[in-house]
């Protein structure tokens, strides 16, 4: 089965930096910062800007 014309990569999108983060990654880059607090849930985290 082909795929789609539009679903087709236009050369650089593989690969590319995503936008958001999995909840582990928002609780390792948390933990780095210092931001994370021992015991603390992992649901309903802050909104987390990614290193650039």
């Amino acid at each position: 089965m082909s795929q789609h014309p539009s679903l087709k990569s236009s050369g650089g999108s593989v690969g590319a930096k995503r936008s958001v983060m999995k909840r582990f990654e928002r609780v390792k880059l948390m933990k780095k910062r210092g931001q994370w607090k021992a015991g603390q849930s992992a649901i309903a985290l802050p909104k987390t800007l990614p290193e650039l």
